[in-house]
């Protein structure tokens, strides 16, 4: 089974009557070459490493597909949240002690880093490849249908360079 192009990926939103069609690139760039799909309400996602450098999120029937969310989607972890140390203690896991995020994009400046993240109740941003592998988020939220073009901005993901 072929795959579409990461930034030609087509989500219909809405709720039966004025359903839109929107374009959006999907995930962060180290996953480009990995079959994704956007995220649905309610879904059950584990954190996975997909062996291109980077993890992501992966639904558990199909772990090798990768799930993609749009900036302002809200997750709620099963358990608080596990990640990679930074500096000197980046040996050392490190435990957020929240269960919920809002994924946001980071670095936009930057076309050849990491993007995805995690903003926590506290402000903290951690980025999603620093999760450990395994965690189980199921999506509350996705973000609200862009009303003007600073919202549509704001929902748009880094694109991807070749």
């Amino acid at each position: 089974m072929r795959h579409e192009a990461p930034c030609a990926i087509l989500a219909f939103v809405g709720r039966g009557w004025g359903q839109q069609r929107r374009s959006f690139s999907m995930c962060d760039y180290s996953l480009q070459t990995v079959r994704s799909r956007p995220a649905n309400v309610g879904e059950k996602l584990r954190t996975r490493h997909f062996n291109t450098g980077t993890i992501g999120f992966a639904a558990p029937e199909d772990t090798n597909m990768a799930v993609c969310v749009l900036p302002g989607t809200e997750l709620a972890f099963a358990t608080p949240v596990t990640c990679s140390g930074r500096g000197l203690f980046a040996w050392k896991p490190k435990v957020v002690k929240h269960t919920t995020a809002i994924f946001r994009q980071v670095n936009k400046d930057n076309p050849r880093t990491h993007h995805d993240a995690l903003e926590f109740p506290d402000g903290q941003m951690v980025q999603l490849t620093d999760l450990w592998e395994g965690q189980e988020a199921t999506v509350l939220q996705l973000p609200a249908q862009p009303a003007t073009a600073a919202e549509m901005k704001a929902q748009e993901r880094v694109p991807h360079v070749g």
